[in-house]
């Protein structure tokens, strides 16, 4: 028995040591990541903030009486807010950084780590909350920088990598497939025209790259999709042209400033293809033309099919929304259309949106220490946009938000602002309020 044991134990250690990974097959290397990711990573950084946030207080305690009677204290209480993301270096001589707009916007303090340990205050060049990028610049010697590529090369099944700072753990990479692109109607940002991928990403790899297996950086990551807070293989990056664009107009300018067409548009679903009589997956249909807008001068009318912009297709309304929405003021645009079926050619120049606000106070009283301004939504919709809200004004203690969206005053639609005051007075005392709030929408009432 003991001989059979023996013997046993022999086969084993010899099947063991058989079964070593081989340095090849067929000849050939294993093939592996390393050397691509050897020169990438180092372009990478870990970027954390810092701000600090007043409490918002209850109206009933910013009473002077209720102060006192409870012996509250007379200022709003403070607390710091940290956060971190991860970031991607572009330029290595002027030490600029892309990251995603989220990530550092109303920090007071930027601090970026190096992949050698180094860390850096951070200066923000600009950022822009359409697009959700930032650029933000260190002064530090002996950086790497990653090589841009053509995102719109891009394709479905193309292999790519993502590098960042998941849950705060150091960098990490992941891998995976482009598993769609063009993604939009998201609701995470103003400009959507998302790289899908099964990478894993994860709260902490916001603002990190995207890279193909060269090396090259194809978006910034950016969001997810996940019930849990984790990464269920549903994974967003900005297409690094989309990227790029955004940091030009913020290296040159400090910020976006976008032009706009002056058309509402939507996809050219089938059914208004079959309508059309055309025979089209692609485009993007104008629903309406603004009068005195660039659309309108240059002789764009609702029921055109936008099918080109300076020779490339368009593939539906948010593509051609993006398009625009990243050109300057003053540029000069062709586009190819169809009406009535046959082909035009129109030339229009992108015109910067005029400046439309109004103060709160001359809305309501109750109102005071807002600015209400007329945006565009991402259908060329007009609508009106708490633009600022004054910390400790009225409008803040009664809970309006930098940001939302004003749907209707006392039950009337708002997408005027000259129709503001005439519908705040018809309330009889009240002001009522139908305000959007990212994806969810509520009433306010005020008395």
């Amino acid at each position: 028995m003991r001989t059979m044991l023996f013997w046993l134990s022999l086969m084993l250690l010899s099947t063991t040591a058989e079964a070593r990974l081989p340095a090849g097959v067929d000849g050939e290397p294993l093939p592996t990541l390393a050397p691509m990711l050897e020169r990438t990573v180092p372009a990478v950084v870990n970027v954390s903030t810092r701000a600090v946030v007043v409490e918002s207080v209850s109206p009933l305690f910013d009473d002077p009486f209720f102060r006192r009677f409870f012996d509250l204290p007379t200022q709003p209480r403070q607390r710091q807010r940290q956060g971190l993301g991860s970031g991607v270096i572009v330029d290595a001589d002027q030490g600029l950084i892309l990251t995603n707009n989220h990530v550092i916007e109303r920090a007071d303090e930027i601090v970026v780590t190096l992949h050698d340990g180094r860390r850096f205050d951070a200066e923000v060049i600009g950022g822009d909350r359409e697009s959700d990028i930032a650029l933000i610049r260190i002064e530090a010697s002996d950086l790497r920088a990653l090589p841009f590529a053509d995102s719109d090369r891009l394709r479905v099944g193309d292999f790519v990598v993502a590098i960042g700072n998941p849950f705060g753990l150091g960098q990490t990479v992941t891998s995976g497939i482009v598993s769609a692109l063009g993604r939009s109607g998201l609701g995470v940002e103003g400009l959507e025209d998302f790289i899908q991928t099964d990478a894993s990403i994860n709260p902490g790899n916001s603002g990190g790259p995207l890279v193909n297996l060269r090396g090259e950086l194809v978006g910034i990551n950016t969001a997810i999709i996940a019930r849990g807070g984790g990464n269920i293989g549903i994974g967003f990056a900005i297409p690094i042209n989309m990227a790029r664009a955004v940091q030009d107009h913020l290296i040159e300018d400090g910020a976006v400033t976008r032009g706009q067409l002056g058309v509402s548009i939507q996809d050219l679903t089938p059914d208004l293809a079959q309508a059309f009589t055309l025979d089209l997956t692609g485009g993007a249909v104008i629903a309406q033309v603004e009068p005195g807008s660039a659309a309108e001068r240059a002789g764009l009318r609702a029921g055109d099919v936008v099918i080109e912009v300076d020779g490339r297709p368009v593939r539906g309304a948010s593509d051609l929304r993006n398009r625009i929405g990243l050109l300057r003021a003053g540029t000069e645009v062709e586009l190819r259309l169809l009406r009535n079926g046959r082909e035009q050619l129109a030339s229009a120049r992108i015109e910067a949106p005029q400046p439309q606000e109004l103060d709160g106070e001359a809305v309501d009283s109750r109102l005071a220490g807002a600015r209400f301004e007329r945006v565009l939504d991402r259908e060329g919709a007009p609508r009106i946009r708490i633009a600022r809200v004054q910390p400790r004004s009225p409008a803040a203690r009664a809970g309006l938000r930098e940001g939302d969206i004003v749907l209707s005053v006392n039950r009337r639609e708002a997408e005027r602002l000259e129709d503001l005051p005439a519908a705040a007075r018809s309330g009889g005392g009240t002001l009522l309020l139908n305000l959007q709030r990212g994806t969810s929408a509520f009433f306010l009432m005020l008395q």
